[in-house]
């Protein structure tokens, strides 16, 4: 199966993450529910990334829905995002996404990506180091 979601790495305007969460979005409105094992949002008790980037730009997952589905491109729904929460300048992007492409490496979250590297059969491969691996490995990508 092709997921019709892009890489974690690819970004919108530099930002990392944020169009894989629009392709998400679009996705589930259009076909009424994600694959399975995917989640769109918020999980009790869970730091998404759709949640990190919603935080990152100072805006909720709610309205970033309500105005994804409203229509345009990408580069505007990000300018949307700016006008209506925050405009990280160049620095604070380059430490987000380097934040982002480290996530489950040597920090506090390597013991979930372990279980997830192991739930879904991929415990013993050695080249999936962080989360944005294990995401490309799943979806047909080289990490």
């Amino acid at each position: 199966m092709t997921f019709p979601f892009r890489s974690p790495r690819d970004t919108v305007n530099g930002i990392a993450v944020f169009g894989r969460i629009l392709d998400k979005i679009r996705y589930d409105a259009r076909e009424g529910r994600l694959p399975e094992g995917y989640h769109l949002g918020f999980m009790e008790g869970a730091r998404t990334f759709d949640d990190r980037v919603c935080r990152f730009l100072g805006v909720s997952f709610e309205d970033l829905t309500r105005r994804t589905l409203a229509g345009g491109e990408d580069a505007e729904i990000l300018e949307w995002c700016f006008q209506n929460g925050r405009h990280p300048d160049s620095e604070q992007i380059e430490i987000w996404n380097g934040f982002m492409n480290k996530r489950g490496w040597r920090d506090t979250a390597a013991g979930g990506l372990q279980k997830q590297k192991e739930d879904a059969g991929l415990g013993h491969r050695d080249d999936i180091k962080v989360f944005f691996d294990l995401m490309d490995v799943e979806e047909g990508r080289t990490p």
